[in-house]
């Protein structure tokens, strides 16, 4: 199978600085048949684009930049899960794969870094969120939003099973305990023999979590800075939040076996978690702005916003996700307006975005009803 990042893109990774030429595509994907037949087509088109323009270029290392994104048109195990868009990118010393929730427009670009403006409005979105779904020897993670959930692929440091974490320190009372499955799916267990082998499981149940919850952190909530909803019994919910250290653990969780649940229940239960946390981030955001602003510490005016952006001065940058407003910001953090559908013009909202991650500020990407401003951007300073 090609070789595939972690389900969560690395914004920071690929905003490095690399050797040019750097290669990125998009393409809208389909999860059905028959429209997921084209899928393939589209993307073989689209990496001949990136062909000819490095053809059109100087031409250095093409085959090396091409010959990772030519090995997934043979994978047909890739094209047999596809989600909703795909982003691809390619240097000399990096190659990355992501399957995205949300559909983006097809884009091949040959340039001296990676374009990855389309991410950064399905990233940063407000409703994205995690799900750990735990019992007590196996993990799955999942990632959502407000309509999709799918089960991702762990990353390689995170254990899928207690074997896997804790190896030959299992102790014998795990090793000797039998497993089974009630009517609804759940599972549950049978202890062979009392006291202290019952103890032995408890140790390593907990040990298995505290390995989960490190392991995930790292790997996972690091990187995404995803709200994290853990699915798992009761029992099993109040061990690991003793345990667990992750800031981005959220306080009520789903109170359910994971595997009695569809995909779909999962996602219904999740977002009735998240929601109202979400809803209250926002406002307390929007809050922060309104005080800001009054306080001169925050503006609403994109070429107030882009100078302080040149100057490293935002902490926290609102962008409207129903907005596109084409131009350019030169070198020295100016604003140059234009239209969208010139060559020499992106769009700004996604310029201002991109600039806020790069120095390390928040980004959050709002649907306009919810923005406190009408130019499409608010920014509060941090000093």
């Amino acid at each position: 199978m090609a070789e595939l990042a972690a389900d969560i893109p690395n914004i920071q990774e690929l905003l490095q600085e690399r050797e040019p030429p750097c290669l990125s595509l998009y393409q809208p994907t389909h999860r059905r048949f028959p429209q997921s037949q084209q899928d393939p087509i589209r993307y073989r088109n689209l990496v001949r684009e990136l062909q000819e323009s490095l053809a059109r270029g100087s031409g250095k290392h093409v085959d090396v930049l091409l010959e990772p994104l030519r090995r997934i048109l043979d994978d047909q195990e890739f094209w047999s899960h596809p989600r909703d868009g795909l982003a691809v990118f390619s240097s000399r010393d990096l190659f990355r794969v992501y399957r995205l929730q949300r559909p983006t427009p097809e884009l091949a670009v040959v340039a001296d870094s990676f374009h990855v403006k389309p991410l950064l409005r399905i990233l940063q979105s407000v409703d994205r969120y995690q799900v750990l779904a735990l019992d007590r020897s196996t993990v799955r993670l999942y990632e959502g939003g407000r309509d999709t959930l799918d089960e991702i692929e762990p990353a390689p440091g995170v254990p899928r099973t207690i074997k896997d974490a804790l190896g030959d320190q299992l102790s014998e009372g795990y090793l000797n305990l039998s497993t089974y499955r009630g009517g609804s799916g759940a599972g549950g267990a049978v202890f062979h023999g009392h006291g202290s082998r019952k103890d032995e499981v408890a140790l390593d149940e907990e040990r298995f979590f505290r390995a989960v919850d490190r392991a995930v952190q790292e790997h996972h909530s690091n990187v995404s800075r995803l709200p994290l909803v853990l699915a798992a019994l009761p029992e099993q919910q109040a061990v690991f939040r003793r345990v667990s250290h992750n800031p981005l653990l959220v306080d009520s969780g789903v109170d359910a076996h994971p595997q009695s649940l569809s995909i779909e229940e999962l996602r219904e239960r999740a977002w009735g978690v998240v929601e109202p946390r979400n809803h209250a981030r926002v406002r307390a955001v929007i809050e922060e702005f309104g005080a800001a602003r009054a306080k001169g510490a925050g503006a609403d005016e994109l070429p107030e916003i882009a100078a302080a952006l040149a100057q490293g001065r935002v902490a926290t940058l609102l962008i409207d996700a129903d907005q596109h407003i084409g131009g350019r910001i030169d070198e020295n953090g100016r604003l140059h307006t234009g239209e969208l559908s010139s060559p020499e013009h992106e769009d700004l909202l996604d310029d201002l975005g991109e600039l806020a991650i790069r120095q390390g500020g928040e980004l959050l990407v709002l649907p306009g009803q919810l923005m406190p401003t009408q130019s499409g951007a608010a920014a509060i300073y941090r000093y």
